[in-house]
């Protein structure tokens, strides 16, 4: 019997805060746009050079997600947030100190994107999906919204720093931000002990209570041996594709198609901008359709804005596809976790999702130097930017494939068929 509860649900409160970790988190791996011609200048690099130590960075902050969906498991999310802030602080402060290249190819590329998984969606939403079953969509969609707003608020608010105290100053900053956010958080904010039933009403109906039931007995093994788990995987790396190659990319590709700073910083983060208020309608919606369809919706229309991106040639042109580009950017992340979840339950989510998630950043790693290489090859970020578009439209049939729930019923059946006839 799932028991009534008062109030406000402490669930909330977690996802709030979780919205505004994600926020700080996301804005600065996907954010490094503004920061890209500086470092080149200060470092005297090219700028395949710096593509390579982002995508050095993305393979890290992929590596990361596994150890930190296990380590949530294995101890909690206290443990996991507090761990990386203190690799976060050490690699920002060897950042800032150094001008060797190679150090801070370590510093930055590697140790500063591994301590950022720490921190990630991935370390939070082990916690939302175990405090939430009824409203899951919801929640991991409320997620969404500090990704966007990180992309939003990020880029100008970087790019207006660096003009005013360079890159250095602007990154000791944000990591300033991360102590005096993440250790209050921490401490008060993320506990384990989530009530009976977590979220369900007293009268939710018996095939929900009785499919959170089941999806807890599943295994790590039985969403690898899933063609589903694959198909989310697969998703996700043109989710990572895109998304890495906008937040490295846009910025100075909009430059070299000759936009102000100001107006390149500003047209990608209006991308963000709308995509926090089209996240709410659609975290309102995400638990009455199926996820699967949404998530068509979202890679496919994505897919069609990267083409108008690229084509745009003056500022109203840049901000109506930023802005409907914006509609649809928020949630693919949400609702592959989400899918996640109701397929193969909350025991193994945060194995299982940082997994999954090592596909989104080795396709982020791979558009982060596509898309310089492609620049100094081609001439243009047309090949780059064309081929997220043909990943993302493959994606979305891809997720419009995905199995619904019932059919996981039947592996849990044959696993039980098969131990009966091990046994006998």
């Amino acid at each position: 019997m799932v028991q009534k509860r008062q109030g406000i649900y402490f669930g909330w409160y977690i996802v709030i805060v979780s919205m505004i970790i994600t926020m700080l988190t996301v804005g600065l791996r996907l954010g490094i746009g503004p920061f890209v011609l500086p470092m080149m200048e200060d470092l005297n690099v090219t700028r395949t050079f710096i593509s390579m130590i982002i995508s050095v960075g993305m393979i890290m902050y992929g590596v990361g997600m596994p150890i930190a969906g296990y380590l949530c498991g294995k101890y909690s999310t206290k443990f996991v947030l507090l761990l990386g802030l203190v690799i976060i602080e050490l690699s920002v402060l060897g950042t800032v100190l150094t001008n060797n290249v190679w150090i801070f190819f370590l510093m930055y590329g590697v140790f500063l994107s591994f301590g950022l998984a720490f921190t990630s969606p991935v370390a939070l939403t082990p916690i939302i999906s175990r405090w939430f079953v009824r409203q899951r969509g919801k929640a991991l969609f409320s997620l969404s919204t500090g990704s966007m707003a990180g992309i939003a608020i990020f880029n100008p608010l970087a790019t207006f720093m660096i003009e005013s105290s360079g890159w250095r100053s602007t990154l000791f900053i944000f990591a300033f931000i991360f102590v005096i956010l993440i250790v209050p958080a921490a401490i008060l904010i993320f506990k384990e002990d989530v009530p009976e039933g977590a979220d369900l009403k007293e009268d939710s109906s018996s095939t929900m209570t009785s499919t959170y039931a089941l999806t807890q007995k599943l295994t790590l093994r039985d969403a690898i041996r899933s063609k589903a788990y694959w198909q989310i995987v697969a998703g996700l790396f043109a989710c990572g594709f895109s998304m890495n190659l906008l937040g490295s990319h846009a910025f100075p590709m909009l430059i070299d198609h000759h936009f102000s700073p100001a107006t390149a910083s500003f047209g990608v983060g209006l991308i963000g901008l709308v995509a926090i208020f089209s996240t709410l309608v659609l975290a309102s919606i995400a638990d009455r359709f199926a996820k699967r369809k949404l998530l068509f919706f979202i890679y496919f229309i994505r897919g069609l804005g990267f083409l108008g991106l690229v084509f745009s040639q003056n500022t109203w042109q840049l901000y109506l596809v930023a802005a409907l580009g914006g509609l649809v950017w928020a949630g693919s992340i949400a609702m592959s976790s989400a899918i996640l979840g109701d397929l193969f339950g909350v025991r193994q989510l945060g194995v299982l999702y940082g997994w999954a998630y090592v596909g989104h950043q080795i396709g982020g790693a791979i558009s982060s130097f596509l898309g310089g290489w492609g620049y100094e090859v081609f001439g243009t970020y047309v090949f780059s930017l064309g081929l997220a578009a043909f990943l993302l439209i493959s994606a979305g049939i891809i997720s419009y494939l995905i199995p619904d729930k019932l059919k996981m019923k039947k592996i849990k059946q044959d696993k039980l068929i098969s131990n009966s006839t091990t046994s006998s």
